[in-house]
């Protein structure tokens, strides 16, 4: 199976743009047009927004919409560009074509279907935004933001290919993290969790005040291997700016796992990892900033990862650390 960075990405992509100009019902996208409509590219994507194709398609801009500009935590500047893929006859929409153009230029394109398309369509589709996924980091994270907030795209989980969860993985009353999760130190450098040793110092952060202190480690908790279940956020903050050329984003993320029933202060309130719901906000270090920002809880999976000790943290003051730069409650 792929090795998405994310849980994979399912797209419920809801139809038809032009204002009621056809009543004519989608049909699905074949994988012979899948293939020939990758060929396609648009020669300026700044003034071209309608592109006819063999006579029979049509790339047409989305909505006419202006291209989305997002910054990573990496500093680097990512241009989205849509265009919907039309069917002349019958003037039916197929899918959506996305170009994604990187800081140096260089161009990849993917197709999303029209999701009446045939399960190889869907699975092609997936394999190639893995491969882009691979050479571009965080290129799936990017293209699900743009879709989600462009076309109001529904995303949910696929629950470990259907396997209950509650049979394949240890549920207790651990209130753990895996070993490989950094913790913030008190001078602000990271360290693994499995390498925190007494006395070690590290960062506290108030969940009132939103200020860092330092604190010593009093003791690292270990609990013995297990297939232990794992919730897995994943929160972004964006920063966007509409401006005459485009939509300007600075995007950043973190990515952290737990115990689902490790407790998480939210802005909502406090809860545990595991009820934490898409939408609800988390207090996070922003590297880019240097400032503790409220991220939006963007997909959340639970799964679990082999079998591995997992970790906490008692320490001598305070009632959170920073963990992969995400508050988190002391056990």
């Amino acid at each position: 199976m792929r090795n998405l960075l994310f849980t994979t990405l399912i797209l419920f992509i809801a139809g038809f743009s032009r204002a009621q100009t056809t009543t004519t019902n989608p049909r699905p996208l074949t994988m012979d047009e899948y293939t020939k409509a990758l060929t396609y590219t648009i020669a300026d994507l700044d003034k071209d927004t309608y592109v006819k194709f063999d006579n029979a398609y049509v790339l047409d801009r989305y909505e006419n919409r202006k291209p989305y500009f997002i910054t990573g935590s990496d500093g680097l500047k990512k241009r989205i560009d849509l265009y919907k893929l039309v069917a002349k006859a019958g003037l039916q929409e197929i899918g959506l074509m996305v170009f994604y153009t990187n800081e140096t230029g260089k161009r990849y394109q993917a197709l999303v279907p029209d999701f009446t398309a045939d399960a190889q369509v869907w699975d092609k589709y997936f394999n190639d935004i893995d491969n882009i996924n691979k050479v571009e980091k965080n290129f799936i994270l990017k293209l699900s933001y743009v879709l989600s907030k462009e076309m109001s795209f529904q995303q949910y989980k696929v629950l470990n290919g259907g396997k209950d969860m509650k049979e394949e993985a240890t549920y207790g009353n651990d209130i753990c993290f895996p070993g490989d999760e950094e913790v913030t130190m008190g001078d602000g450098s990271k360290k693994l969790l499995k390498d925190i040793k007494t006395g070690d110092v590290v960062v506290t952060v108030d969940p009132e005040t939103n200020k860092a202190s330092a604190t010593k480690v009093k003791e690292l908790t270990m609990h013995p291997a297990k297939n232990y279940a794992l919730t897995q956020l994943v929160l972004v903050s964006a920063n966007e700016n509409n401006t005459t050329t485009g939509l300007n984003i600075n995007l950043n993320t973190k990515v952290l796992k737990a115990t689902p029933n490790h407790p998480m202060q939210t802005v909502q309130g406090r809860s545990k990892m595991g009820d934490i719901e898409l939408g609800q906000q988390v207090l996070c270090f922003n590297d880019q900033t240097g400032k503790y920002e409220t991220y939006t809880v963007l997909q959340k999976s639970e799964q679990g990862e082999g079998v591995q000790k997992v970790y906490n943290i008692v320490a001598d003051s305070g009632s959170t650390l920073l963990m992969n730069g995400v508050m988190v409650k002391q056990k």
